[in-house]
């Protein structure tokens, strides 16, 4: 019977294994282009420095010390490319055009204010302005808050003078605080782009992207489990639950075959609902269209997903033990929720 339920689950894979691995490879060759934008020693080089995790933007206190739209690649990754642009307040004037056109084909625009400053100056005013007609992902960073007093004000101010339409995230590029907020956001506005994958790879600290991932999938698992359908959700459950084993595969650089995809889901499965289940149902999930479906289907993506990530991260063989302990864990506190 055990043999029946993974030859089920093997067929399943066989179907979206390749087509879930090519789509996951696809996103990792697309061209990722991020520009910092602002006035001179606004912080910009300093905060590429902390989120690329090496000293490589020079970061001389000297104005215009930026002369030209210079490319930093994060960690090797010839793909990945941060734009550390000169001043918009630069003496040169061939510069600010230069970064237009840099704005223009970014996929995310960090415009950068000086918290122990002039905030939004009449003159970052009007280069916000032609920032924004030419791209809209914008995150507004403000720099310097180490530096700065009543930063709450200074946000809301911000946010006034660009009709709230932008995130404003408040950092120090010199004492690190709230740069994993700015490398959230960053990954927000990538994720619509399919692209979130590829800056979360280059990233020390990958965990918050993994968590990411792993709670939006729960989230999809409970609505396919909801499905009214008897046994419509066997082929996007196990698609969405591949998908989310090859991301984190990929994120952390394991290995990933077909058939230890098809391992995970077996004995994820069996540890949790059981595989009778499965086959009775064509379900991961007992209740065919109710709220329990959902629940349990939402769990158990959550708890191997946390389960993979935990293993990822150090270094050791899945413990399908602490999955099923995860997944009581979520699915009670899904009931509750």
């Amino acid at each position: 019977m055990v043999k029946k339920f993974e030859d089920e689950v093997m067929q399943t894979m066989n179907k979206m294994f390749e087509d879930e691995m090519k789509k996951v490879n696809d996103m990792l060759e697309q061209d990722l282009l991020i520009s910092l934008i602002g006035e001179v020693n606004a912080g910009k080089s300093s905060t590429v420095n902390k989120i690329i995790g090496e000293d490589i933007a020079s970061t001389n206190p000297m104005p215009g010390e930026t002369v030209s739209v210079d490319p930093y690649n994060m960690h090797g990754l010839e793909n990945i490319k941060f734009m550390d642009t000169p001043g918009l307040n630069d003496p040169n004037d061939e510069n600010p055009k230069k970064t237009l056109e840099f704005v223009q084909k970014s996929d995310v625009v960090l415009f950068f204010l000086n918290a122990a400053g002039t905030v939004f100056s009449d003159s970052e005013k009007e280069k916000f302005t032609a920032i924004e007609k030419n791209n809209k992902d914008i995150l507004i960073v403000l720099n310097k808050i180490d530096a700065a007093e009543n930063i709450p004000s200074l946000i809301q101010f911000v946010k006034n003078h660009t009709n709230n339409k932008y995130k404003v995230i408040p950092i120090s590029s010199k004492t690190g605080e709230n740069l994993e907020d700015l490398k959230r956001e960053i990954l927000v506005i990538l994720e619509k782009k399919g692209k979130d994958l590829l800056f979360a790879k280059s990233m020390k600290e990958k965990s918050s992207a993994a968590t990411r991932w792993i709670v939006g999938a729960g989230v999809s698992a409970g609505i396919i489990g909801a499905s009214p359908i008897p046994g419509s959700d066997v082929v996007p459950l196990t698609s969405l639950q591949v998908g989310l084993i090859i991301k984190l595969s990929k994120l952390y650089d394991k290995p990933l075959t077909k058939k230890a995809a098809k391992d995970m889901i077996v004995i994820t499965a069996t540890q949790t609902v059981g595989h009778t289940i499965y086959r009775q149902a064509l379900k991961f999930i007992p209740g065919a269209g109710s709220v329990i479906g959902g629940t349990v289907a939402t769990a158990m993506t959550v708890a191997l997903g946390y389960g993979v990530k935990y293993a990822y991260e150090n270094n050791i063989a899945i413990d399908y033990d602490f999955i099923g302990e995860l997944f009581e864990k979520y699915k009670m506190k899904a009931k509750k929720a």
